[in-house]
């Protein structure tokens, strides 16, 4: 982090993490520290009160719990497993273990917390949904949750994702929704926030933006983390079932983040834990060439709430590179900003060229095709296998590769 403003000394960074572990960040203005917030036109403050008070409502209430634990066991297939990796774990020289969200229906993470803003936005009343999606996994897990409650829902995706994703696109017409491609802006995912936000501002009350990353205004960035933190719950829970001990390091992919800050959320007050975020290191080291928000982003305002943007010297947000389409955004949610401040997480990142490798070294050691995304995690776990021989380390596997097969195609046949 480059901006002196932002700089804390060490007693801070304890104070507030003890205030985020306490349960008390965001704070009520939405923040984290310094990060989040809302930075929104007026039309949608009262949208975002209604939001928090409905999904406040509803975490709090027996009977929200019930039906959403109901349908994670029987139909998005929860508790999702966890299995050791015994061939990378040779391969390597430490002890993998893989977080097996790909097997969660609709074959990623995405589906938690889907399902969860589906039902609060059921309760809210909302007559329609309306979604963005990058890599498409949001995409088709809103739409599946959409067509389970019974609600309309319109995705929006950027045209370079819907070129490159063309079997989620076709998954989530199946599933009942329109796909609406956005050829502004970049046309990737930044792009298909922008013009969700736009068709939510045009309509408030009866329709129900379901924002898939921990990004954007609050509530946002905390309601995607309530719904996420079961990856890391039951993560942790199997590790001490299974390992009989908790894991030295846990890894996850980090683009918006919503994977992440569930999978890390479960192991944030274990200090002999060590927390890595890996990013899209695309390329490059230059602008453009990257999605490595934390790396080298500065602080900023992007859709909604202050957070590390890729950005140049005039403010102006820069476009990325990524083989990732799910990692290919120039933000990063608040908290994991925050997290970084504080030190408790550290922050990675991976070329596409090493991401590749480590798909195809999980797809032919373990006979698991992870996808792109959590490839980069997998790379960045091969790499603090090197620094900690023996070490045990479990990786958040957030989705499958099958969205990915024209990106594999394409790039196996450039190499």
């Amino acid at each position: 982090m480059n901006n002196a403003a932002f700089e804390i000394d060490e007693a801070e960074k304890r104070r507030l993490l003890g205030e985020l572990l306490a349960g008390r960040l965001p704070d009520d203005r939405g923040r984290f520290g310094p990060f989040g917030g809302r930075f929104v036109p007026e039309v949608l403050v009262p949208a975002l009160d209604r939001l928090e008070e409905h999904a406040r409502a509803a975490l709090a209430d027996e009977r929200y719990h019930a039906e959403l634990a109901s349908l994670q066991r029987n139909w998005v297939g929860r508790p999702t497993p966890l299995c050791q990796a015994p061939r990378l774990s040779e391969l390597w020289g430490a002890d993998i273990w893989l977080k097996r969200e790909e097997l969660a229906h609709t074959g990623a993470h995405k589906i938690n917390n889907a399902l969860g803003q589906a039902l609060i936005a059921k309760r809210m009343g909302a007559k329609r949904v309306v979604a963005e999606t990058g890599a498409g996994q949001h995409g088709v897990a809103s739409a599946a949750a959409c067509a389970r409650v019974g609600l309309p829902c319109v995705v929006y995706m950027g045209a370079v994702d819907v070129e490159r994703q063309q079997p989620n696109v076709v998954r989530m017409e199946r599933l009942g929704a329109e796909v609406r491609a956005v050829e502004s802006g970049d046309a990737t995912l930044r792009a298909a926030i922008d013009e969700a936000l736009r068709h939510w501002a045009g309509d408030p009350i009866d329709t129900h933006y379901l924002l898939g990353s921990s990004v954007g205004p609050h509530p946002f960035p905390w309601l995607v983390r309530e719904l996420q933190a079961v990856i890391g719950r039951e993560t942790r829970e199997q590790m001490l079932d299974q390992a009989g001990r908790l894991p030295d390091v846990a890894i996850a992919a980090v683009g918006g983040g919503s994977n992440a800050i569930g999978f890390f959320h479960g192991f944030l007050a274990d200090e002999a834990v060590s927390i890595v975020g890996i990013e899209a290191g695309g390329t490059g080291a230059a602008i453009g060439q990257n999605a490595a928000t934390i790396a080298t982003g500065e602080p900023g305002v992007l859709h909604g709430s202050m957070s590390l943007l890729l950005q140049d010297e005039n403010g102006q947000v820069q476009e990325t590179s990524s083989i990732s389409a799910g990692l290919d955004y120039p933000g990063v949610g608040p908290e994991h900003a925050f997290l970084r401040l504080v030190g408790r997480v550290s922050y990675r990142s991976i070329t596409d060229n090493e991401a590749m490798e480590a798909l195809d070294a999980c797809s032919r050691m373990e006979g698991i095709l992870p996808a792109v995304e959590p490839s980069h995690a997998l790379a960045g776990a091969r790499t603090i296998a090197t620094e900690r021989p023996g070490a045990t380390i479990v990786v958040n596997l957030c989705g499958r590769g099958d969205k990915d097969m024209p990106i594999l195609m394409r790039h196996w046949g450039q190499r």
